[in-house]
Order: C-alpha cells, then structure tokens, then sequence
C-alpha cells in the first residue's frame, strides 16, 4: 500500500451476485458460488493492508424472504467456506465471529461456526466477522432491551449502548463499500456508522478483486474525516479563538 492505512474497521456489502449471474444467463445461484470464491482473497487482502477488522454482510435478516433454494444455496456456501478456510484462519491467527441469528442454520453448519469461534477467541490478527441472519435495527433494539432488563430504571447512554452491541470490540466502522452499483447501507451496522466513510463501486461481487479493494483503502485513506470538526488537524487553541471570533460577530450583526 502506497501510505499507513488509517482505516482500521472496514464493511462490505457484498451486493451483485444475482445480478451478475442473470447478465449471464445463469441463475442467481450461481452468482452466490462465483461471489463465495471472492471472500478469502478480499480477506488475506485486508490482512496484508493492516486492517483490524473486517465485517462481511452475508446474509440480512430481510433476506429469508428470499426463494428457498437460493437461501439453501447461501446455507451451503457458509458451510463451505468454513471448512475450506479452517486452516488458513487459524494459520494467520484470524480471530472469526459470526454475529446475527444463526438459529436456522443446519446443526452441523452451527457446530462448525463455534468451533471455529472457540479455536480463535484469543487470536490477535485480524478480527474477522460475518453478518449472517443480521439487521442493524434488531442488534440496537437487542442491545436496548439487554440494558433494560440488566438495570431497570437505569440511564441509557451512548457509551453503554455500544457496549452492549452484539460485538462490541468492533469498534465504529471507518469505511463501509458496498459493490453492484446501489447506494444505500441497508440496515447494516447502523450504530456503527455514524461517522463512516461510504464508498460505492458498480462492481458486482464475483468481479470485486484484491486490486480494485487496495485501491479504494488507498483513495479513502487520502480523505480528511473531520468527525463534525472543521479540520482534523485544528488546533483547541484555534477551536476557542474561531468560536469567539463567531461569537463577536454574532453579537454585533443582533445590534449588542
């Protein structure tokens, strides 16, 4: 990478598959099994470029309206995945989570994701995390209601609703792409993303690479993210002076 990589926290919605599969004549399946052999180098990628964390949306909670097969199809993929990268997981010392409701899934898909969970809970790499049965309102209202029952009558406040997030070790998200061409977050990590840079690509997912992800780390890197400031590099010095300059001319524009 041409420069540090500032952002630590970096989402994707992995969007395109249907779509790519039906501008070939194919089913949408078999965009989903193109898109899956995707993921592992768009990880190893975001490894090598220093990122922290990584969180993958796989799978919605609107998505179980989706045709049978085709949820099937997406069970099949998880599974897949799971056994095929075990080894390469552990190997770089990924720390893997999945995070959403899972309660549907195959037993033996479920057993393989704890265990994975389990074997790489104390791993330093990078944090790994799919969004599978996921839906950003849900993990808020979760989140509320795990407070409430936990302190009745007790104050909620940002910093303690963040902490009770389904992982809250995340972080706030630093850069969200979403692939395929759409331009909207889709009920993705909406705590989180307050203050995330959002990159669209009109790439669909199985043409998403390696090359095209380091390019847009390295464009958003140059953006400067002043989180509400005016400059991230304004000095409290320069803050207060500005304020009272603001505040001198409000003053003489009321007439006071």
């Amino acid at each position: 990478m041409s420069e540090v990589n500032k952002l630590k926290h970096v989402a994707i919605i992995m969007d395109g598959n249907g779509r790519w599969a039906n501008g070939r004549s194919h089913a949408r399946i078999w965009g989903h099994v193109r898109g899956s052999s995707v993921v592992s180098n768009i990880v190893e990628e975001a490894d090598d470029l220093g990122v922290k964390a990584l969180t993958l949306y796989a799978f919605s909670t609107e998505n179980w309206s989706r045709p049978l097969a085709e949820v099937t199809t997406l069970f099949k993929l998880l599974k897949k995945f799971l056994l095929k990268e075990r080894k390469r997981i552990i190997k770089n010392q990924i720390r893997f989570k999945v995070m959403g409701d899972t309660s549907r899934l195959p037993q033996d898909t479920k057993d393989l994701i704890n265990g994975l969970e389990s074997e790489t809970s104390n791993f330093k790499g990078l944090k790994l995390t799919f969004a599978f049965g996921y839906g950003g309102r849900q993990e808020i209202v979760d989140a509320v209601n795990a407070f409430t029952e936990k302190n009745p009558g007790e104050k909620l406040t940002e910093d303690v609703l963040t902490k009770s997030l389904y992982n809250p070790e995340l972080g706030d998200v630093d850069l969200l792409i979403r692939t395929g061409g759409d331009q909207r977050i889709s009920n993705f990590l909406l705590w989180q993303m307050a203050y995330a840079e959002l990159y669209f690509t009109e790439t669909k997912w199985p043409d998403f690479t390696r090359k095209e992800f380091r390019q847009i780390l390295n464009k958003v890197n140059t953006r400067e993210r002043r989180f509400g400031q005016i400059c991230e590099s304004i000095s409290l010095l320069e803050t207060s002076s500005m304020a009272e300059k603001n505040k001198k001319i409000l003053e003489s524009a009321m007439g006071k």
